[in-house]
């Protein structure tokens, strides 16, 4: 996204770990009701009994400490019991805000659920890593604040008004799934923006690239590039994020929403969400102190995981190798991988679940940061899919990070939904620079009929994403090139200028993408060219709704969108569009 300025925070200190807390013992009994689980000293969870001033004394504190924190260790999640809250909830960096109702309506905030700009003077490209969840939101001015770039989910939430996606300055993309505006969204400034299996009163807005999957109310018809609006009716296939409730007596569940395919609208609009409810009791809580040999000992055993808000540095390789396995994260729990190991690896199994997290590259650098399925997966998952939703990547920007890919797709069927791969282009003193956060790919898809929605890949060397897999598709793809070769020469394929953003394998017969949008900015040299965003084979592939950006006024070339289809974003013509490939 295009930034203004680098900021420079203190460097993220290393936890110290030790082994805290056992799994219960199988068959023991369950939880009184009411019981909250120790969730660990970074959740904070507020009945509707607490007085007001409590509450919002918690939420204040919290903001105040994490506003601007945008490299910082502090990850929180605040949980709202069912009930009703006359309170504000203003979000900063790492920090969760959700409702523990089994749909939105049980947890009602009158008053904002709002992410604000203020810390960067209304600029909102620099906001990052925060969510908000199954809330009902009853903004007192009648419109929401939501003003966020990349990896800022807004889910299963309803606001009864209007939603807002910028705060004056420039914001830069993010996600809206599973919910219900009653009035209009206001894209503003927003550059892109997914729009997934909601519903809404009416849209307004545009830049460069407004995408609408299975979204009710969304704009009437396919317009792009005048207005860029991409709508698709409905959702090819996919299942919501897993989330933590409070049933009617008290007892804490995760539920796991069920597949829908070719679907429309939220997926709570009848009140009763079909899926299945896991009990706490088959969960173990990943708190601070716990190890990787902890962990991976209760996946072992058998238990589902709530990871709660921390930085966890791995020792070795989470492995998750049994069907259905969730693992939750909550208060963008953080998961750095050390010695370069992969952070976790799933096996080739049916409808695991992995949510919530941020993979952050370690100084080592890793093969992969998250693998799905062995090399060479074969079996087919099209009735229970693997998903990834609200899973972000980060190489540097923190600590110097380093990878050579950072997501690596081989299983059938995956589904990915909501996801940053971002390779930093600023962070701590230090830790960003082309010989210092390294790494080629953002992500490697090799297995079959992954479908992957909103999907943001950034600032990776060499191809930001690579497409083997047959049969895949993508709804909303967002990426930048790298900001920072040094010059024409370093940043070569061979003979051709540049690396595409979007490669989709020369054995691939089957592919099919909506809504892409791919800018440059070379800082250091702005006569360096990028010979094409997307590279594709021609025969059995269908692109639809491509823009390129140069951003700036003098930054660099992308000569051609689609191989050598499509006009050159650069100097004097900044913004290129094609309706359709081939």
């Amino acid at each position: 996204m295009a930034r203004n300025g680098t900021i420079a925070f203190a460097a993220v200190a290393a936890l110290t770990l030790s082994v805290l807390g056992s799994v219960p013992a199988a068959g023991a009994a369950p939880q009184t009701p009411s019981a909250t689980p120790d969730f660990g000293p970074n959740v904070t969870v507020f009945d509707p009994s607490m007085s007001a001033s409590t509450i919002q004394s918690k939420l204040t504190s919290v903001f105040n400490a994490q506003q601007s924190s945008q490299f910082g260790t502090a990850r929180t999640a605040l949980l709202f019991k069912p009930g009703s809250y006359n309170v504000d909830a203003n979000l900063g960096f790492y920090e969760e805000v959700a409702g523990l109702g089994l749909t939105p309506g049980q947890v009602t905030i009158n008053g904002q659920v709002h992410v604000e700009a203020d810390w960067d003077g209304g600029n909102a490209t620099l906001n990052f890593w925060r969510d908000a969840e199954g809330l009902t939101i009853n903004p007192p001015g009648g419109t929401d604040t939501w003003a966020v770039s990349q990896a800022d989910p807004l889910r299963r939430v309803q606001v009864n008004g209007n939603l807002k996606l910028d705060d004056g300055g420039w914001s830069s993309g993010g996600f809206l799934a599973d919910s219900r505006v009653t009035g209009q969204v206001q894209s503003g400034s927003q550059q892109q923006w997914l729009s997934r299996n909601d519903q809404i009163g009416s849209w307004a807005g545009k830049n460069w690239n407004m995408v609408f999957s299975g979204v009710q109310g969304a704009p009437p018809s396919n317009s792009f590039p005048n207005p860029p609006y991409t709508a698709v009716a409905q959702s090819p296939v996919i299942a919501e994020k897993p989330y933590l409730y409070v049933d009617s007596a008290g007892n804490y569940n995760v539920f796991v929403p069920a597949l829908r395919n070719n679907s429309s609208g939220t997926s709570w609009a009848n009140g009763n969400p079909a899926g299945n409810s896991l009990p706490i009791s088959q969960f173990y809580i990943v708190k601070p102190g716990d190890t990787a040999s902890t962990i991976n000992a209760q996946l072992a055993a058998g238990k589902n995981l709530i990871v709660t808000p921390g930085i966890y540095h791995l020792n070795q390789t989470l492995n998750v190798s049994r069907p259905d396995t969730v693992v939750l994260g909550l208060g963008i729990a953080t998961l750095v991988p050390d010695n370069g190991i992969t952070a976790i690896s799933v096996g080739d199994v049916n409808g695991v679940k992995i949510a919530g997290l941020l993979i952050d590259a370690g100084t080592t650098s890793s093969q992969s940061l998250v693998q799905v399925g062995p090399a060479g997966s074969t079996a087919s998952h099209a009735a229970d899919p693997t998903v990834l939703s609200d899973v972000h990547f980060r190489i540097g920007g923190a600590t110097v990070g380093k990878a050579k890919q950072s997501l690596v797709v081989n299983s059938n069927n995956v589904i990915t939904d909501d996801t940053w791969i971002w390779r930093a282009d600023h962070g701590n003193g230090g830790t960003v620079g082309w010989n210092t956060n390294t790494a080629a790919n953002g992500l490697v898809v090799n297995g079959n009929n992954v479908t992957a929605y909103g999907l943001f890949v950034e600032h990776y060397q060499q191809y930001q994403t690579i497409w083997n897999g047959q049969g895949g598709k993508t709804i909303f793809y967002q990426s930048e090139m790298p900001y920072d070769p040094p010059n024409q020469a370093a940043y070569m394929n061979g003979s051709t200028k540049g690396w595409a953003s979007y490669k989709v394998g020369a054995n691939v017969t089957s592919h099919e993408a909506w809504g892409l949008g791919v800018y440059c900015l070379f800082l250091n040299d702005a006569s360096i060219s990028n010979a094409h965003a997307i590279e594709t084979p021609s025969t059995g592939v269908k692109f639809h709704d491509m823009v390129t950006v140069m951003l700036g006024s003098n930054a660099g070339t992308i000569t051609h969108i689609v191989n050598n289809t499509g006009a050159a974003a650069g100097p004097g013509h900044t913004v290129q569009d094609l309706v359709s490939f081939p």
